[in-house]
Order: structure tokens, then sequence, then C-alpha cells
């Protein structure tokens, strides 16, 4: 569906991509992470043909996207991170607009704004003004509007980084039904949870750079490790420093009072952690075995990145 090949984007001196290739299948989830700044929303600004690029090559539907950039546009539908609105209308009148503004026909438009608030949760409130609209109404009214012209592809940027929980998990609902219905998602997050809930594949990117690139379930079969997570009563630099070590420690990594220990062999270290632990005098407080999220190793690879 998306295929992207050598992209390059220069601000002046400063290279946002640096010759990122990835591909996009049909129907599927697509999760592009990284932190703030490391180039997503400047990918997506180019796919969605809002800023040009440098060089490479762009094919979504298997047509070049300079040659036949409007054409694609018209199957591409768009949530930034911040949508605006006409405040001053409700759901119905802007849903309208955007009806009217895309060529909608005009015997459909009103069965299909109906469905749509249907879809997003917004029907109780389709006569309110959106200026009045939480966060969270807003962010569904704004996929409502990305959604109107049934596009095949529905790009997302940070589309739940500023909601609360609630706000969050009802987005996440609703892009889990926008897949069923089989539109392609590009997912751009920083929240390493909603894209390991709802992504079919991964793309880590980190300062212009793809680092990886691949399904969930194989990303767990090639990278996932048991962790042992220890919570000390002070901070744990020292004892941090005597694990790694040890041979049957891969790594450690200290977030606060806590340390997560990557094993190469649990058995051992179930054995043998304590002992080494006994020999310092900052008390443990709790222990729990696990095994590595996606964020354990997103975290791994940005700090390989950083080491580059």
């Amino acid at each position: 569906m998306i295929k992207v090949v050598d992209l390059k984007k220069n601000y002046g001196r400063f290279e946002a991509l640096k010759s990122i290739s990835f591909e996009v299948r049909e129907g599927s989830v697509f999760g592009f992470i990284g932190r703030n700044g490391a180039g997503k929303t400047t990918t997506m600004n180019i796919l969605t043909g809002l800023i040009g690029f440098d060089s490479g090559k762009i094919f979504i539907r298997g047509m070049d996207f300079k040659e036949h950039r409007q054409e694609l546009i018209n199957h591409i539908g768009y949530l930034p991170e911040i949508p605006a609105f006409y405040d001053y209308m409700n759901a119905y009148e802007y849903l309208d607009l955007i009806g009217n503004l895309s060529g909608y026909d005009k015997n459909k438009k009103g069965k299909r704004i109906d469905e749509l608030l249907d879809i997003v949760k917004l029907k109780k409130n389709a006569r309110r003004r959106i200026g009045g609209y939480s966060k969270g109404m807003k962010q569904r009214m704004g996929l409502a509007a990305a959604i109107m012209d049934r596009p095949e592809i529905l790009f997302l940027d940070e589309p739940s980084s500023a909601l609360d929980p609630e706000g969050r998990l009802e987005m996440l609902e609703l892009i889990g039904g926008l897949k069923d219905e089989r539109i392609t998602i590009f997912l751009s997050t920083h929240i390493l949870n909603d894209a390991e809930r709802v992504c079919d594949t991964i793309c880590i990117l980190d300062e212009g750079r793809i680092l990886l690139t691949e399904s969930l379930s194989e990303l767990y079969k090639k990278h996932i490790q048991l962790i042992l997570d220890i919570e000390f009563e002070a901070d744990p630099e020292n004892e941090a420093d005597s694990l790694k070590m040890l041979h049957w420690v891969k790594d450690v990594k200290i977030r606060g009072k806590r340390a997560s220990v990557e094993v190469n062999n649990i058995d051992i270290a179930k054995k043998e952690i304590f002992k080494e632990l006994s020999k310092s005098d900052n008390s443990i407080i709790g222990y729990q075995i696990r095994k590595m999220n996606l964020e354990d190793i997103f975290i791994g690879m940005v700090n390989k990145n950083a080491d580059i």
C-alpha cells in the first residue's frame, strides 16, 4: 500500500530524514514510533503531501507519489495532533462542511454524517458547539472528519498524546474498529503502550534514521528477554555497575530507585542475584520477573543508536 525508498529531507543543514525506507501493508496498522523530534511528523507531512522532500521515492497504491500526488491525496485521510475546527459550529455543521469541500454526494451525505457520529460516539453531543468539547471529544470529532470520504489510508499523528486515560482508551478502541474495516492506518506515536495494543507492524525512528521495521509478533520472537525488576531503598547506581560485570546479565537500566536487569539465564539469575546484592548496603524493597515489552526494546535500540 505504501512504499518509501531512501527518503531524505533537510531543513537547511539539519538532516531531518536520513535515507529512510519502509513498507506499509494494506489493511494493517503501522506503528511509526519515536521520541519527540525523531522525524515522525516530518515523515507524515511528506506522505500526506503537506511538504516536499529532497530525494528518494514514495509509492502509494503502486503509483509514484510525485507524479500522481493529487489523485493519491483523494484516497488519504489525516488527523493532525491538534485538529483545528470552527468552534462556533456543531458536529453536524462541521461534518456537513467537510462533506461539501470533499464533493460528497448530497443524497448520501446526511446518512454518512449520522454514521460517523455513531462511530465516534458523538451523536448525543452533535448539536453542541465544538468549542465546548473536551480534548477527547475534539479528537474523535477530528477522526470523524478524517474518514468522512472513506479514505483507503488514514494518517494519525499522536492521536492520544494529549488525552487522559479514558480518552486514550476510547481512541484506541476506535482505531481497532477502523482496522476491521480494512483501512490502512499509519499511526505516529511516542506512547509505546498504545502502539503495542493496536499495531500489526512497528517501525522505530530515531534521529532521522529507521532502526527497525518488523511485525509485532516477529519483534517479540527476536528481541524478547526476561527482565528482573528490583526496587531499592536508595538509588542503585553502584549496584547496577556491579551487576553489569556478571556474565549472565545482559544489561541494566535504572529508573529512579528501580533497576531493570535483563538476563541471559533466569534460573542462574534467581539463584545468584541476591548473593551479589547482599554485598551492598542498599536494601531491596521488592522485585518481580517479567517479559521484556515494547518500551524495553525501544529504549535499548535508541540507546544503541546514540552510541553509534
